[in-house]
């Protein structure tokens, strides 16, 4: 068994806490990726898990051993960093089978899984070269080679692919997620670009401020953001998110006053709400159209395969996702039409989702300018 239990698990640096009670659990064989800004503590939890660092309090088990006082070696992880961190004056061979060796795995055996390794890697043929004759991508190949052959219980991965070009970034992703199928270990894979995480998570972990925010399926985090951070961190544009009060039928923001029909709306009147809607979410129509928000065209974004439009509603920024052409031009006035079925309210001072209880497709909230 290689599932990880996280209970209450904490890390200070002196009087400074970084990691603020985390509770999670990793069922075995689950591919799971913790995604978070820079300092929200994912890669010191990570450490944690590997034993690289020690916790402040709580309790952290693989399998059913609990792991806090065990020495990295003995908790059955592989860890690849984002630096590859190989042995410069080592072959592939000798760096993909170097713990074998300080293991003493006689010569033999240790051939054998060596030459299995590579080529689950696409490495047989480079196993005499030394990794600067390497490129980047077969650099990291080789760092996960030197990870499977240990044969570990859970692999943990470091921002693998923060070095590599765009291109290498789309074939490794693809690679990591085969040799997760095929090795059908624990893997826990720490980053900070969601394009990544949606692409390789079977569970997303969203981290901020040493917290975790929410845990759930990609497509799940996607369509129902916990909090307003989640909605804002994850889709690239982010959320647009317009903020105002309610009242029993209507959102009011800048003077506007937006008809709504929301379930929560009686409950919530009066108080500071953000009103959520995704860019790929919103239809542009005429600048007159009934039930339209006016908008002042900014600038458009070209894709290739679709167009983002970035447009002003008396200084308030919105973005727009398109897939058919437009010929669009800076200063043009449009109309903004919210689809009723995709919008999300959240606190204005929590900044929790508002209704969690409710479905985004049972949360109907029909949308006419007033």
């Amino acid at each position: 068994m290689s599932s990880i239990s996280i209970r209450n698990v904490r890390k200070a640096y002196g009087k400074r806490e970084v990691v603020h009670g985390v509770d999670l659990e990793f069922a075995d064989g689950a591919f799971v990726v913790i995604l978070g800004p820079s300092g929200c503590g994912k890669s010191t939890l990570l450490r944690m898990i590997a034993g690289l660092e020690e916790i402040t309090a709580g309790e952290i088990r693989i399998g059913d051993k609990v792991v806090n006082r065990l020495e990295p070696r003995e908790r059955g992880c592989a860890m690849v960093f984002q630096n590859y961190a190989l042995y410069p004056h080592m072959s592939v061979a000798g760096n993909i089978g170097y713990a074998l060796r300080v293991a003493g795995v006689p010569k033999a055996e240790r051939e054998r899984r060596v030459a299995e390794v590579a080529r689950v890697v696409g490495l047989e043929n480079y196993l005499s070269r030394r990794p600067g004759e390497l490129s980047g991508g077969q650099r990291q190949r080789v760092a996960m080679g030197r990870a499977i052959v240990r044969e570990p219980k859970v692999f943990l991965f470091d921002e693998p692919l923060s070095n590599l070009d765009a291109k290498l970034r789309v074939q490794m992703r693809a690679e990591i997620r085969r040799l997760h199928k095929r090795l059908a270990a624990t893997s826990v894979f720490v980053t900070h670009d969601q394009v990544e995480a949606m692409t390789l998570a079977d569970t997303l972990v969203v981290m901020n401020g040493g917290r975790v925010e929410q845990v759930g399926a990609p497509a799940e985090v996607y369509h129902r953001p916990r909090t307003r951070f989640v909605g804002a961190f994850i889709g690239a544009p982010a959320m647009n998110f317009i903020d105002g009060t309610t009242a029993a039928d209507s959102f009011t923001f800048d003077g506007r006053r937006v008809a709504v029909e929301w379930p929560f709306a009686r409950a919530h009147a009066g108080r500071p709400v953000a009103l959520g809607v995704r860019p790929e979410q919103v239809e542009l129509v005429a600048a007159d159209s009934p039930g339209a928000l006016p908008a002042t065209v900014d600038f458009v974004e070209e894709l290739g395969a679709g167009r983002v439009v970035y447009t002003d509603i008396d200084g308030l920024p919105f973005a727009v996702t398109l897939s058919e052409e437009t010929d669009l031009a800076p200063g043009e006035r449009v109309g903004l039409k919210l689809l009723p079925q995709s919008l999300h309210f959240f606190d204005g001072e929590t900044g929790l989702r508002l209704g969690l209880a409710e479905s985004v497709e049972t949360s109907r909230a029909a949308v006419a300018a007033a």
